[in-house]
């Protein structure tokens, strides 16, 4: 998932909606027909990447017919979710996904966890963490859920202590050992590699790191771990369609050995699985 918020006009996102609303009128769309097309709404890249390539290699032989939809702004996936013009969606991670439940009054679910879009330090000045000197400005996300994000990956590289209980909303205000005296600059995610001349390093999004020609497998100093990460990006339904035969089944392609090597082989790391 882009992490940093993005949504489009809203003639755009309505545009969208009516397009799968005009779906869903269909047989393909928010059915639990085991027969029926299981159509999941999911960004370009790699969500979509990855869904088309189980529809195209995998899913007829499953017995799975797939119907994958691409939008471009993160709100289209959950409402077409909700409202039952689609059945599933491939875009987000469980902290994006709690915080729009609370906010929109959903009730969507996470099913599996599928990979995630690494969160990586950068510096063009020092080639490990440790070689920041005392006193070294390193840059972060502003948004809450990406500065706890480049918290938590600095604390478990002991680069940074956090106190007790500090999350995923974790702040510069959680921090209770400091001892290279890091000066943090708060900077929105998108601005983040402009910044990596301008600072000592840097804590950037997977999506915004590719965006600008990094690699977070051979390029970031630091970089976050895959299983058990909160960020994974996830397969969705509405709550009730968890046990839908053909949200199972599709489940079950994503975490197959063949999606694991097709992820691996085709971004080479700035896309991992998470399972």
């Amino acid at each position: 998932m882009r992490n940093a918020l993005k949504i489009t006009t809203l003639f755009a996102t309505g545009a969208v909606a009516l397009s799968l609303a005009a779906c869903g009128s269909d047989s393909s769309s928010g059915s639990s027909d085991p027969n029926a097309a299981l159509t999941v709404v999911a960004s370009p890249s790699p969500h979509a990447q990855i869904l088309n390539y189980v529809k195209d290699n995998l899913a007829a032989k499953a017995g799975l017919k797939l119907d994958v939809k691409v939008v471009n702004d993160y709100v289209t996936p959950n409402t077409a979710v909700q409202d039952g013009s689609a059945d599933a969606n491939y875009f987000q991670h469980v902290p994006y996904l709690e915080d729009f439940n609370k906010k929109q009054g959903t009730s969507i679910v996470s099913v599996e966890t599928v990979h995630l879009e690494p969160l990586g330090l950068y510096s063009k000045k020092v080639k490990a963490a440790a070689d920041l000197k005392d006193g070294a400005q390193v840059a972060v996300p502003n948004d809450a859920t990406n500065e706890g994000r480049a918290l938590q990956l600095l604390a478990a590289n002991k680069v940074i202590t956090l106190k007790d209980g500090a999350g995923t909303t974790a702040t510069l205000a959680d921090i209770t050992g400091n001892p290279k005296n890091l000066k943090f600059k708060e900077l929105e995610a998108a601005q983040l590699p402009r910044a990596l001349e301008d600072v000592d390093a840097a804590v950037i999004n997977g999506n915004y790191a590719l965006d600008s020609g990094l690699k977070p497998a051979t390029d970031a100093i630091l970089v976050e771990k895959a299983e058990g990460n909160p960020y994974a990006n996830i397969l969705a339904v509405k709550k009730g369609k968890e046990s839908d035969p053909r949200v199972k089944k599709l489940a079950e392609l994503l975490h197959s050995d063949e999606v694991k090597k097709y992820i691996n082989d085709t971004f080479q790391g700035s896309v991992v699985p998470a399972f």
